[in-house]
């Protein structure tokens, strides 16, 4: 169902995609989206490998509401900072996609548990997060990407 990658010889290895994915810090969502236009956004995310699900948080209402609604297949794509090669001016980055369906999550002690995780990410304390949940709660919406297909490579920009 999913293409396989024609510069093979660049793909990145399983472990390297989810390393990726774990340790990034935001990548960009694509959706199909008003009057099927590409709709990309970047997000902060919440990689759980061991249900093979990205978590995001968002509004429970806005352009990505509609579009998950509307279609639920995305795309979502981390990049890492890149690395020179010494002597090189080229930039060598590491990239990883991952398909998948969007899902909204319905439960509140789910989404909470979830949200709370996110925010352990991100912030810099338990307190933070708590300080943050209470207050944005009612606006919450958390989504989950069912992850079908993951693939990663590293790219020279020579």
């Amino acid at each position: 169902m999913f293409r396989q990658m024609r510069r093979f010889k660049q793909q990145l290895a399983d472990e390297d995609c989810k390393k990726l994915l774990r340790e990034e810090p935001r990548g960009i969502l694509s959706l199909l989206g008003d009057d099927d236009y590409p709709y990309g956004i970047p997000m902060n995310f919440y990689y759980d490998e061991e249900e093979s699900v990205i978590y995001f948080h968002g509004a429970k209402e806005g352009h990505k509401v509609d579009a998950i609604k509307k279609h639920d297949k995305v795309s979502f794509c981390v990049y890492d900072k890149g690395f020179k090669k010494p002597g090189e001016w080229a930039l060598n980055i590491k990239s990883v996609i991952v398909f998948g369906r969007m899902s909204f999550i319905q439960d509140e002690a789910l989404s909470v548990e979830k949200c709370r995780i996110l925010g352990q990410k991100y912030n810099p304390s338990a307190e933070a997060v708590e300080e943050e949940l209470k207050n944005a709660l009612p606006r919450l919406q958390m989504f989950a990407l069912h992850i079908e297909h993951i693939s990663g490579k590293i790219v020279n920009e020579s």
